[in-house]
């Protein structure tokens, strides 16, 4: 989970935990001592681990290794899908179909993120709450940026873009226009409210990333239009290309970019971990009707460890390596996989992998907004989408530099005009602080809009656009 959390800000106690009084608040701030994970999708997420029979084994060291597994591996209800993780690595090296060998790799991906979550809100119990949300702002969308260095690393810097502008389309209208549509059927006859000032903070950040998004494709735009200096011959005209036809600007203007978005970042972060209990707590509300949709997890209980700290880091970093290691193997099939089921890879990319690769954290959302807690909804999707925009893209840029590949923040003009419109639609759909079903479904609409769009769309990549562009700068061969 993304949203960052911490119980040294009342503001934020008070999104975490749905809204309510100042009475409330003032509850939820006695309770220093419960982790960030109370209402987090992986608490959703996790099955109540029956320890009876592990509590009979005499030698204490077994004892804690079998409570480990009991609680890593099967305290999770998408644990009937970990089994997808070593039949995707045994079909990878007996060279099974290589469209099989996505497409388990993709199914293993979805309990590993919720696993990595799991974990770091574990040593999250341990470190206390500000670096806990430090951990949750760094490590939510570890997927993501999983997948994007190493689709960096074997140069398919059109996967890369399109897997992260997916990722944030996926949030903003498929995440939170299912949580809108199912809450608000769900609660006809209750008013659905929530805090609008979580929804212009993040809307805010976005339009920042949008901005540095749109400006390096604009640049490439009117460079081309200038063009550069030509020099007549016999029979052939040459055009020398200036400092910005040949990509250098852009590429200046993107890394440029990409500090400022991680700076924007860091003062968010900073903003939320300990500025924001300055701000004033907002208008009491009436008390919500007690909530009848029991889950495994209550809001009301206190929660507490249930691995020990190094344990939680052995397995984060076991974990980790597994979603590399998988990772890798969507990234190098993910051609012969859409070849072989007759889609895009545009369409994998922005609309296949982040729906199912982020299952778990977009279900939690979906839930949160079923039993009414709009804010917990927002902070889950509305914060992922954030993280992705402000944290991620930039590191992935500047990953690349320092791997010596050119990456920009030049998206093509479609991608951007797709990311443009769905920042404003989310933003006039959350600017009243009210919520109902008809918002969540223009929100979806417009998703299915942009997904029929990549469906039929069969545009070129990045890099062979961008090597046309430059062979043709070099010179022009008139007849």
């Amino acid at each position: 989970m993304s949203s960052i959390s911490t119980e040294s800000s009342p503001s934020l106690s008070l999104i975490e935990n749905g809204g309510g009084s100042d009475k409330r608040t003032a509850e939820l701030s006695r309770s220093s001592r419960r982790a960030v994970q109370n209402l987090s999708a992986t608490s959703l997420m996790r099955n109540r681990s029956d320890l009876k029979m592990i509590s009979r084994v005499r030698w204490e060291f077994m004892r804690r290794m079998l409570t480990n597994l009991q609680e890593v591996l099967l305290g999770t209800k998408l644990f009937l899908l970990l089994p997808a993780v070593p039949l995707a690595i045994v079909a990878h090296c007996y060279g099974c179909p290589r469209a099989w060998v996505f497409a388990l790799s993709l199914l293993g991906l979805i309990p590993l993120a919720e696993r990595i979550s799991f974990l770091t809100e574990q040593i999250a119990f341990h470190t206390g709450p500000t670096v806990g949300g430090l951990m949750n702002a760094t490590c939510g969308n570890a997927t993501e940026m999983i997948i994007a260095i190493l689709a960096v690393g074997q140069r398919k810097m059109r996967i890369v873009k399109l897997s992260l502008l997916g990722s944030i389309l996926s949030n903003l209208l498929f995440v939170l226009g299912t949580s809108l549509f199912i809450g608000g059927l769900s609660n006809l006859r209750k008013h659905q409210s929530f805090d609008r000032r979580q929804g212009d903070m993040n809307c805010i950040l976005l339009f920042l990333a949008l901005l540095c998004h749109t400006l390096p494709m604009i640049l490439r735009f009117t460079t081309e239009a200038a063009g550069g200096t030509v020099t007549n011959g016999t029979n052939v005209l040459v055009v020398h290309p200036t400092r910005s036809e040949d990509g250098s600007d852009v590429l200046f203007l993107s890394r440029a970019s990409s500090f400022l978005m991680l700076f924007a970042y860091l003062a968010f972060l900073i903003f939320h971990l300990f500025s924001s209990r300055l701000t004033p707590p907002p208008p009491p509300q009436r008390e919500e009707e007690e909530d009848v949709y029991d889950d495994n997890v209550s809001d009301k209980e206190e929660e507490e460890a249930v691995i020990g700290m190094w344990s939680a880091i052995l397995w984060l970093i076991t974990m980790t390596l597994l979603v590399a290691l998988l990772s890798d193997y969507l990234v190098s099939t993910i051609q012969d996989a859409a070849d072989s089921w007759g889609l895009s890879v545009a369409f994998i990319g922005i609309i296949l992998l982040p729906i199912v690769g982020n299952a778990a954290e977009h279900a939690g959302a979906v839930i949160f907004a079923f039993r009414n807690k709009l804010d917990i909804t927002l902070g889950i999707a509305l914060g992922s989408a954030t993280q992705i925009a402000l944290f991620v893209v930039p590191v992935t840029v500047l990953v690349a530099w320092t791997m010596g590949i050119e990456m920009d923040l030049n998206f093509n003009l479609l991608e951007t005009a797709c990311l443009a419109l769905s920042i404003v639609v989310t933003s006039f759909t959350l600017q009243d602080g009210t919520s109902n079903y008809m918002k969540g479904l223009v929100l979806l609409l417009c998703y299915v809009v942009i997904a029929v769009c990549f469906f039929v769309s069969n545009s070129p990549s990045a890099e062979t656009i961008t090597t046309n562009h430059t062979l043709i700068t070099r010179y022009v061969v008139v007849y």
